[in-house]
């Protein structure tokens, strides 16, 4: 890229109207890309330009990196191969060769645990906390009810809204109360339904409660969605 970068603007109307090749041709233009560059670009390795495009936003190309694997592992009693998409040196030779240690001693035991997420809904403006936690716990059913009728498809796959939590906090602005929707997500991340389902349960409990809803968003802290593994290493295989 041969341009200095304080003659490019970033504020390009319309490039997300644009096909894959038109907007890496107009790239090529803004920065003036060399043949090899543009190549470099237009590589796409397994996807396609349909493919790859309907992803992520602004698509221009492809980034790969090496497929490895890690040896050695065995998991709850059955081996495993595991395949590992990394760049840096010696992270899959050190995960073999950790699992190989692990495994004198009958590798990895792992507990399964729920994919369950949480949806936070912060309900501010209170006049009566004490009443307020009550009929939120009172409503529980209906709130689930609510959550569940926004994804069908994760029901009927044995997901869904499970359970409820409250608690109360003390702020700078006074006492508000917490809710958290703790849904099951199955095998997905989870945000886009747990966030959808907070949305859509948030008017029913700004009504019976009679607060205010300002944030209703996926929680990073996935308290109930910890991954349990344990093994033995012996000590002398370690340096002692």
């Amino acid at each position: 890229m041969n341009k200095k970068m304080q003659e490019i603007r970033s504020d390009i109307s319309g490039f997300y109207k644009l096909s894959l090749e038109e907007r890496q041709h107009q790239l090529a233009k803004l920065f003036n890309l060399k043949h090899e560059e543009i190549e470099l670009l237009q590589a796409l390795g397994y996807f396609t330009p349909t493919q790859i495009d309907t992803l992520i936003e602004n698509v221009i190309g492809s980034y790969q990196l090496p497929l490895g694997i890690a040896l050695n592992f065995m998991i709850n009693g059955k081996d495993y191969i595991l395949p590992m998409v990394i760049e840096e040196p010696s992270v899959v030779a050190a995960a073999s060769n950790a699992a190989k240690i692990a495994r004198k001693n009958g590798g990895f035991q792992s507990e399964e645990v729920k994919s369950i997420m949480i949806s936070q809904i912060q309900i501010t403006q209170l006049k009566n906390i004490a009443a307020a936690k009550e009929i939120l716990v009172r409503n529980k059913e209906k709130i689930l009810k609510i959550a569940n009728e926004q994804d069908p498809l994760l029901n009927k796959l044995g997901g869904g809204a499970l359970d409820i939590e409250i608690r109360e906090i003390e702020t700078r602005k006074g006492k508000m109360v917490i809710l958290h929707l703790l849904v099951n997500v199955l095998d997905a991340m989870g945000a886009n339904v747990v966030n959808t389902m907070a949305e859509a349960v948030s008017p029913y409990i700004e009504e019976i409660s009679e607060g205010k809803i300002y944030l209703r968003i996926v929680s990073n802290l996935a308290t109930h969605r910890i991954a349990k593994c344990k093994a033995i290493f012996d000590k002398n295989l370690l340096g002692g």
